[in-house]
């Protein structure tokens, strides 16, 4: 075992020029981890727009309903649904794709006035569940009994259970990928060594399954979410059209070679140890080496080519160095997780080994921050967005997480330059031994053989001839003995060899526990290990959170469609029959700016031909229910013909107003109607 000799205490040390690296490094990587939040920064698609906007009123019914997001959406028939005041579907079913991420639903004709509910479930292009729901009116608002699911996308139990098998699907490619890399490139030694095949085997194991329940959870995440629904054969065969049914089964695929792979290496590579075998051995670790990378390039891509990367700009470069990113995180985790058990389970761990994976660990750091660094500059939005949204707040989170992470890693290293200059230059498990065999030499331990190994001294010799001669008189009782003695020993013989094996455990524990580095370095892994677990929870959670950036635009966009409905007048249609002569018509009343405040009424008094015509009175009152507010009575001044108005009509707060309309045509013909509408 090749050992590094200790530094002088007289040769004085670098200087702050390593430190500074080091410093520098973690400034990199915590700035890519802020920016880009890891492999899972990326933007969910948010509805941008619509036609007829949230919350309008229109005079008449429209054709369609025309819905814009924020990127390309998957969509099908019934994904879009508009509902009637009575709750009935008001739409043919049919979507259209109409370009520029805008999407359109065809109506139904002859549409009555009222209320219409607009409901929306799809799929972003980055594999999440998309829904919600906006109204708009025709004529004028009214009472609705339409009614929408109570579970949003992607929620309750099936969305739970997706989450935790996402979760298992990263940690397991981390495991897999992460322990065999540590033992090809660090610890050739560590295939035979039962705990490795052990992790690697169970990280292979939970790939495979939690691959396989995404596959089954699919359908009722991304549409009716009821559990039941994930053995509905013919929803299962519609997300296998899908991009993430398509990466989903590329997956399953891969793992059935990665399987071959880990036979291989935890069989035929670790019984080809012999030194005339050198050769041969050199050469499968070579294949062994190839054939890993592009199977853990092909899991890695699935994750790529179907989720985050996928989707806007330079999506051709993203991908590439999204895969870079999740075999970064699998070397350093899985790696980590691999050297944790052989700290903890063996005692034939070499320095060298420890030091090889030092400078696997410093290189995923350094692409980590690289690729994280593109990450910022591809995918986040403002710096607003880190503490005024979800997605912000979580990436907070993982900042903190990423650098306690890469302090306790800078404290393993520490502790891996002590076992690779081992104070004189013997390695820690042979100084470790030593220290064990000193103080075993302190103790008299006698171990009594059993009877059968006493044969082989000279007196049980002379003692096992004399009792032979007395037996040989008894041929049938010597028999029966000899076959009694046999059983004992075979009994004494599997006591020993337990015994044997329990000392031999007992001694490599103490072992472990004499060598103070090795102690050392087993609580900074463990330390590093229980952060890493936590940092994938946040970053598997930041996978199924909507980015900052895009709930931005989503604001931005929602206060720029309420801004335009408020900077224009307030447009109401209301007609009118007081049963007499020339009784029937139709009042139109504009509000400007139709918001919270002062306000300019302009009311217009139309007969059905169109014409305008002058009535005796018109007078209009303002009534907030809610807030017990009203009537508050508006009397406007005429103008000119079939023209009033009223200027400083005030609107005290936003809210959904009652609009009365009192209307005399004669003496005796009076009617008031009533509308309601929200203002503010």
């Amino acid at each position: 075992m090749q050992t590094i000799a200790p530094r002088s205490r007289n040769v004085p040390r670098a200087g702050a020029a390593p430190r500074l690296w080091r410093l520098l490094l973690v400034l990199v990587a915590m700035t890519g981890a802020f920016l880009a939040g890891a492999a899972p920064a990326s933007a969910h698609a948010a509805l941008t727009g619509s036609d007829p906007k949230q919350g309008a009123v229109v005079d008449e019914a429209p054709a369609q309903v025309k819905l814009t997001f924020s990127e390309k959406v998957a969509m099908a028939d019934g994904s879009v649904r508009v509902l009637a005041p009575s709750g009935k579907r008001a739409d043919t079913g049919k979507t259209t794709d109409l370009g520029a991420n805008t999407y359109g639903v065809k109506l139904r004709k002859g549409l009555s006035d009222g209320t219409y509910t607009v409901a929306y479930q799809v799929v972003s292009a980055d594999s999440h569940p998309v829904a919600g729901a906006f109204t708009f009116s025709i004529g004028a608002p009214s009472a609705t009994k339409a009614t929408l699911p109570a579970q949003e996308a992607g929620g309750g139990l099936v969305g739970v259970l997706y989450d935790i098998a996402r979760y298992l699907s990263y940690g397991g490619f981390i495991l897999v990928v992460g322990g065999a890399a540590f033992v090809l490139g660090c610890w050739p030694r560590g295939a035979g060594v039962r705990p490795v095949q052990r992790l690697v085997t169970y990280g292979w194991v939970t790939l495979t399954g939690a691959t396989l329940a995404l596959l089954l959870l699919r359908a009722p995440y991304t549409g009716s979410g009821k559990l039941a629904d994930a053995f509905d054969m013919g929803a299962l065969g519609d997300v296998l059209n899908t991009k993430t049914g398509a990466a989903l089964v590329s997956r399953l695929l891969l793992l059935a070679a990665a399987a071959l792979f880990i036979a291989v290496l935890f069989g035929a590579y670790v019984k080809r140890d012999g030194p005339d075998e050198a050769a041969a051995k050199k050469d499968l670790t070579f294949g062994l080496a190839i054939g890993g990378t592009v199977v853990a390039i092909g899991i890695a891509a699935t994750w790529a080519m179907a989720e985050h990367a996928s989707t806007g700009i330079q999506a051709g470069v993203a991908m590439p160095v999204d895969v870079l990113h999740l075999l970064a995180v699998a070397a350093w985790l899985g790696g980590l997780a691999a050297l944790l058990v052989a700290l903890f389970r063996t005692t034939s761990v070499e320095a060298a080994a420890v030091r090889r994976f030092s400078r696997v660990a410093f290189t995923s750091v350094v692409v980590l921050a690289a690729t994280g660094l593109y990450q910022s500059w591809r995918q986040v939005g403002s710096w607003s967005a880190l503490t005024g949204t979800s997605y912000g707040q979580l990436l907070l989170v993982k900042i903190g997480l990423v650098a306690v992470l890469v302090g306790v890693a800078s404290v393993s290293r520490r502790w891996t330059g002590r076992i690779a200059s081992e104070a004189g230059g013997v390695a820690p498990e042979a100084a470790a031994a030593a220290v064990v065999e000193q103080r075993m030499a302190k103790k008299s331990v006698t171990v009594t053989a059993p009877a059968g190994e006493a044969a082989d001294t000279p007196g049980a010799r002379g003692s096992k001839d004399s009792e032979d001669s007395k037996a040989s008189s008894g041929d049938s009782k010597a028999s029966s003995g000899d076959s009694k003695d046999c059983s004992e020993d075979s009994e004494r013989s599997a006591q020993l060899a337990r015994q044997r094996a329990a000392m031999a455990t007992a001694r490599e524990k103490r072992i472990r526990d004499a060598d103070p580095h090795r102690s050392g370095l087993r609580r900074s892994v463990l330390t590093e290990a229980g952060v890493a677990v936590v940092l994938l929870a946040v970053t598997t959670a930041l996978t199924t959170t909507e980015p900052g950036r895009t709930q931005e635009e989503a604001a931005k966009a929602t206060a720029a469609v309420a801004e335009a409905q408020r900077s224009g007048p307030l447009t109401l249609k209301v007609p009118f029959d007081t049963g007499g002569q020339d009784g029937k018509g139709t009042v139109r009343l504009e509000l400007d700016p139709g918001r919270t405040g002062s306000n300019d009424l302009h009311i217009y008094v139309k007969r059905p031909n169109g014409s305008a015509f002058d009535i005796p009175e018109v007078k209009v009152s303002f009534t907030l229910k809610s807030k017990d507010l009203g009537p508050l009575p508006v009397t406007p001044s005429h103008i000119g013909t079939g023209h009033w108005t009223a200027s400083g009509v005030q609107i005290p707060m936003a809210g959904d107003w009652k609009i009365a309309v009192t209307v005399r045509t004669s003496d005796i013909d009076q009617v008031t109607v009533n509308k309601n509408t929200q203002i503010g």
